[in-house]
């Protein structure tokens, strides 16, 4: 059976946010050879949404008290590209990634297949 998802970014600037996981995130690794780290994640849980265009995929890293991982983040010099927003079924903010691109940080609202689990 399935136990445990792999997830892959692509980015211009790997060794950058290899960096960035390693050093700001404080994500575990290890190296799978030639400095290619591979990162555990936290648990995590999967939605499947409904979407008239393509099929895309997103990943957002979740947490418990959004505000308080925003200044937590932001001490270490990350940058917020989307302010705390509340929506219906969580808040969200948006940060800068290394690359440029941006990544989204999600405190859900919602009932969690992780209860108990020990997310955050």
């Amino acid at each position: 059976m399935i136990q445990a998802a792999h997830v892959v970014l692509h980015s211009r600037e790997p060794e950058r946010l290899r960096a960035f996981f390693r050093d700001v995130l404080n994500f575990p690794s290890v190296d799978a050879g030639r400095g290619w780290l591979i990162f555990a994640l936290p648990p995590s849980e999967m939605a499947v949404h409904p979407h008239d265009g393509p099929g895309h995929h997103q990943l957002y890293l979740m947490c418990d008290d959004l505000e308080a991982t925003v200044k937590e983040l932001e001490a270490k010099g990350v940058e917020f590209t989307k302010p705390v927003n509340e929506l219906r079924w969580g808040r969200l903010a948006a940060f800068r990634l290394p690359d440029g691109e941006e990544m989204y940080l999600y405190e859900a609202k919602h009932a969690s297949p992780l209860a108990g689990v020990g997310r955050g």
